[in-house]
């Protein structure tokens, strides 16, 4: 796989973070998932994002300025088959590329924002 050198440079240390864009296969039933790491952890995943096969209709609801709710998802690891960063493949670009070209936002910050509000925030009043 091709990366440019930024994507490369983005990848040193360990590139499983919070707030990295990552698409993540599933076993058991088989399932594919694009978003932000919220936590990894030895127990599992937490994810704010949408199933792959709702990508674009994600797309079309931020680019029309519609209401939406990412799924924060915990997929627990044994579960989890195969993780990678969302980096773009030689000329083919990445989900997250495709996403601001298309929106002209950060796929992280958008989808951050919508657990910013927690419970806990609503009843402190922030």
């Amino acid at each position: 796989m091709s990366r440019s050198g930024d994507a490369l440079a983005h990848t040193v240390g360990n590139p499983f973070r919070p707030a990295v864009m990552v698409l993540v296969t599933l076993g058991n039933p088989r399932e594919k998932f694009w978003g932000a790491i919220l936590s990894l952890t030895p127990e599992g995943l937490s994810l704010c994002g949408v199933e792959l096969a709702s990508f674009d209709d994600l797309v079309s609801l931020v680019k029309d300025g519609e209401p939406f709710s990412p799924g924060v998802v915990f997929l627990p690891l044994h579960r989890v088959e195969r993780m990678e960063l969302d980096l773009p493949d030689g000329s083919i670009p990445s989900l997250s590329q495709r996403f601001t070209s298309k929106t002209g936002l950060d796929p992280a910050t958008v989808l951050m924002r919508h657990i910013a509000v927690t419970p806990q925030t609503v009843r402190e009043g922030k």
